[in-house]
């Protein structure tokens, strides 16, 4: 089983995909995810990626980190917890619909070369 996660690289501005297997089967192994330089290859054909020697073990300390909170993430008991849907009571707050009166329309067909009512008049270009 696979799990995937989304991780904007900030060395790049792109997205790319980590996939790791499932938390729960390498913690019942003993095992933790381990970002290398082996991983970060086969990350970077994935994404279609070259990431600059000077910058490798940067990007492979970052995606440590991440992966070290997701799996942070995935060892809290949530089972007490009910789901939620919106937390904000009465939902978001609307500003009043007011009407404004506005002259934009009126100073914009005061300089055109013609206009008839509040359409622009332009020659016939089409027989």
């Amino acid at each position: 089983m696979q799990n995937c996660i989304i991780i904007n690289a900030k060395y790049s501005k792109q997205l790319s995909l980590l996939c790791y297997n499932s938390p729960k089967i390498l913690k019942n192994l003993g095992l933790q995810m381990q970002i290398d330089e082996k991983l970060l290859n086969k990350l970077e054909k994935l994404s279609a990626l070259k990431i600059n020697e000077e910058k490798r073990q940067s990007v492979i300390n970052e995606l440590s980190e991440i992966v070290n909170f997701v799996d942070k993430l995935n060892t809290l008991d949530l089972s007490q917890n009910k789901v939620t849907i919106n937390t904000l009571k009465g939902g978001t707050p609307l500003r009043a619909d007011d009407e404004k009166t506005s002259e934009v329309i009126e100073n914009v067909l005061k300089n055109s070369p013609s206009h008839e009512e509040r359409f622009f008049s332009v020659p016939k270009i089409i027989e």
